[in-house]
């Protein structure tokens, strides 16, 4: 959940809605969130509440707080970003453009914060503990750990905290049981490398030396690759899980972007294509976790 939960990654670079000028501030308000990735994660969430039966009212809370608490680390990441996005005429930023100010940025971030924490303590204590962790994952990533060797740890611990947050939020709370932990965190692993891939070269400009850079391309995206392929096979034979044929679909569709992935990564610049193999695979992953309904709880 770092976008995530996000920091998950912005818009495609060129061919965007700024080419043909200036946005509208509440429109550029918008697109500095990483709305795409928002809405990604947010329907993740709403995804596995509608499995474990939400109530509708408590469903839109849980959407709500998921929503807001990934707006306020999108406005973050381009708020905190903002002078580096300039440095490389990052034409996809809002803020290092000058389309809005970086102060009405960065006090959307921390608005959505507050209401973020607000929402989920509606939830209960158990969701908003796991849902201030993941928060603090997205904010710490934007304010310097995405320049570490740690850079991936922010996303593994929000993403694998997402589905807590869910079984939680339940008017009676349960953890995940382990093995959806590992298999978020997996993903969030995953979704972390390919969206930096794209941009190692902007970053190298800039000082940003996380885990990825310091592997390269090829290696970073096998890794993303496999933790992938890893994630979607504990989400298919999870201890405890139904058998249904649904979930073997789910195993297939995963596998075969995870090829794709691959001989993309291996034939060519990596693009922000990968970034959406890997999101497509997730939301693929949380309707096979919705499908097991209370058995991803302990």
């Amino acid at each position: 959940m770092t976008q995530i939960l996000c920091v998950v990654s912005p818009p495609a670079r060129h061919g965007t809605a700024y080419d043909g000028g200036m946005a509208s501030k509440p429109i550029s308000l918008l697109l500095a969130s990483h709305p795409g990735p928002s809405v990604v994660v947010t329907v993740v969430a709403t995804v596995l509440g509608i499995g474990l039966g939400y109530p509708p009212g408590r469903l839109g809370l849980l959407a709500l707080a998921v929503l807001l608490g990934q707006l306020s680390i999108g406005w973050s990441n381009d708020w905190l970003d903002a002078a580096r996005d300039r440095e490389v005429a990052r034409a996809d930023k809002p803020a290092a453009r000058g389309d809005i100010p970086i102060r009405a940025v960065s006090a959307s971030a921390f608005a959505a914060l507050v209401l973020a924490v607000i929402a989920t303590w509606l939830l209960g204590l158990g969701a908003l503990i796991a849902h201030t962790v993941a928060l603090a994952g997205g904010w710490a990533y934007n304010l310097g750990l995405k320049s570490t060797v740690f850079s991936f740890m922010p996303f593994a611990v929000s993403f694998g905290l997402l589905p807590a947050i869910a079984t939680l939020g339940q008017a009676a709370p349960a953890w995940p049981a382990p093995w959806v932990l590992a298999a978020g965190a997996l993903l969030g692993v995953a979704a972390h490398v390919t969206n930096v891939l794209p941009d190692l070269a902007d970053d190298a400009q800039t000082g940003i030396r996380g885990l990825p850079h310091r592997l390269g391309a090829r290696a970073s995206g096998l890794i993303a690759f496999a933790c992938l392929a890893l994630a979607t096979a504990l989400i298919s034979f999870g201890p405890g899980l139904p058998a249904r044929p649904l979930l073997i679909v789910g195993l297939v569709i995963g596998l075969a972007a995870v090829v794709v992935g691959v001989v993309l990564l291996l034939r060519r610049s990596p693009t922000r294509l990968l970034m959406q193999l890997i999101m497509t695979c997730a939301i693929v992953d949380v309707v096979m976790l919705a499908l097991a309904g209370q058995s991803i709880a302990v």
